[in-house]
Parts: C-alpha cells; sequence; structure tokens
C-alpha cells in the first residue's frame, strides 16, 4: 500500500508540473530577451505587433514547431532548454503583445 501510495504522488507530481508553464516574461527575461529585445539577426522584436502580426498568422503550434526546429540564427529551442510547449507559448504570447 505504501509502494502505491508513493508511485501515485510521484506520477501526480510529475503531471502537474508537465500541465503548468512557465510564465511567459519569465521565459522571455531568461532565454529569450537578448535577441528580441533589439532584433538580433533578424528576429522578431518584443512587443512589436508589426513584427509578430505575419507570424501569429501561422498559429501558435506552428510557430512552437518553429522554435523547437530552430531558424535562421535561432537554435533549436530558442535559448530555453527546459522549456516545454506551453512555455513557448507563453513566451511567444508575451513576445507578441503590445506593451503595457
Amino acid at each position: 500500500m505504501k509502494k502505491l501510495l508513493v508511485m501515485s504522488a510521484v506520477a501526480a507530481l510529475t503531471l502537474s508540473a508537465n500541465v503548468l508553464a512557465q510564465d511567459g516574461k519569465a521565459v522571455y527575461d531568461k532565454a529569450c530577451h537578448v535577441c528580441h529585445s533589439m532584433g538580433v539577426a533578424g528576429a522578431p522584436k518584443s512587443h512589436n505587433e508589426a513584427d509578430w502580426a505575419p507570424r501569429l498568422k501561422l498559429g501558435l503550434g506552428e510557430l512552437v514547431k518553429v522554435v523547437k526546429k530552430g531558424k535562421g540564427a535561432m537554435p533549436p529551442g530558442g535559448m530555453c532548454t527546459d522549456c516545454t510547449d506551453a512555455d513557448y507559448q507563453a513566451a511567444i504570447k508575451y513576445m507578441s503583445s503590445a506593451k503595457k
């Protein structure tokens, strides 16, 4: 019984860790800002709606695929070694939104 409880707890923690995405700004601050703040090597600038508009037409799912594969000077996964698809989506939403 004790083993079953431990296994259930581990499974629950693993599931909850996979479901909770990192905050978009936090991902941006740790992995994206170096290039996206200034548009290095053609990267769409953060909070620049004109830069992001054509990319957003692809949809978040496609944009995540681009990030994971890499594009131009951006290596596969960007600069985030621990990001999930949800983390990438949160960062994209943050970067593509108008600055408040």
